[in-house]
């Protein structure tokens, strides 16, 4: 494990390589799963403020079940998650003509009608957080359904906080990330 400030970040985050290779998973991380994505109060409220907008870039089976069933509900742990359609898809899942799942939110931010690119869960994958009282985990999660994007990641030779560089900087600023490429700088030059 890494201390970095007040964050505990796994090895693996430093060690590993990933890039994700959506040709070949077609977005599945957008379907597969046990829940949605996890997202905050912040973000709930972000997303109830550009719904409407939102709503321009999914299918109206999408929209109809956001209305009745809402954008996001308490899992069996008591965090906020993304609500999943009957067939596992997150309920903010766009399918392209090539069959490749993308996010609706991130459709509306590229095209800028919104400034929300989609929640951080999201965007840090495969990164997860948890939130502690004194400090914040991140660990890498590994998943069959990346295999493609770790061979992609080792080929091109991008580690998995350089892939999740974005998200990362959001999240805990430019200062911060920088701090934290010192860091794996510093553990290969001891090597």
């Amino acid at each position: 494990m890494i201390i970095h400030e007040d964050t505990l970040i796994s090895d693996d985050v430093l060690k590993e390589f990933f890039a994700c290779d959506v040709l070949k998973c077609k977005g599945a991380c957008c379907i597969e799963g046990d829940k949605g994505a996890p997202v905050s109060t912040s973000e709930v409220a972000e997303i109830d403020r550009i719904k409407d907008t939102i709503y321009e870039e999914l299918s109206q089976e999408h929209i109809d079940f956001i209305e009745a069933n809402g954008f996001y509900e308490e899992d069996d742990d008591g965090e906020l998650v993304t609500t999943c359609m009957d067939d596992g898809k997150c309920c903010f899942v766009v399918e392209n003509a090539n069959g490749i799942l993308n996010c609706g939110i991130e459709n509306a931010y590229y095209k800028n009608k919104v400034d929300f690119i989609k929640p951080i869960s999201c965007h840090l994958y495969p990164v997860r957080i948890k939130e502690f009282d004194t400090y914040t985990a991140l660990n890498y999660h590994q998943w069959y359904l990346c295999s493609d994007a770790c061979d992609k990641g080792n080929t091109e030779q991008v580690k998995v906080y350089e892939f999740v560089k974005t998200a990362l900087q959001r999240r805990f600023g430019d200062k911060w990330y920088e701090g934290l490429k010192q860091i794996d700088n510093d553990l290969n030059a001891t090597k």
